[in-house]
């Protein structure tokens, strides 16, 4: 599993011109599904997500979890994470798991941060045509791998 973290000061989600999801200080987070992932990987994955500390504190020093600003996030399924773009100009998914095994992946992974601790997870709505709006703070963006995990 592949996850694209961006620190948020706002995102929302809008599909078919109507606001889906909404937070304000919190995470975006773009996660792929690749051939292979498991309940395993969503575990450690959301482990990592919810006790990163790239928050600051009143020092101005990024030391600060999710739980401790009482951030939100919402999740957003995004298969283009693991695109293959190493041979002609249109990208090959062939990498990406199929909705059968990703959406309950996906949605396993959202429960695995709210029992981390993570009290408002919100989503978009998997395998819909999403307008994402957000506002990165910082900017901090992070790419995380389950597999690079211990």
């Amino acid at each position: 599993m592949r996850v694209v973290l961006q620190r948020v000061s706002k995102c929302a989600v809008e599909i078919n011109g109507e606001v889906y999801s909404s937070i304000k200080d919190g995470f975006l987070l773009l996660l792929g599904v690749k051939n292979g992932d498991t309940e395993a990987d969503a575990v450690k994955l959301a482990k990592k997500i919810s006790g990163l500390r790239i928050f600051t504190d009143e020092n101005d020093k990024m030391n600060l979890s999710l739980a401790d600003v009482n951030g939100s996030v919402i999740v957003v399924s995004n298969f283009t994470l693991y695109a293959d773009c190493s041979h002609g100009r249109r990208p090959s998914f062939i990498n990406a798991a199929r909705p059968e095994i990703s959406n309950p992946l996906y949605e396993f992974f959202c429960e695995e941060l709210r029992k981390n601790g993570v009290n408002d997870v919100q989503t978009g709505e998997f395998g819909a045509d999403m307008k994402v709006e957000l506002l990165n703070d910082g900017p901090v963006t992070l790419v995380i791998d389950s597999e690079d995990l211990a």
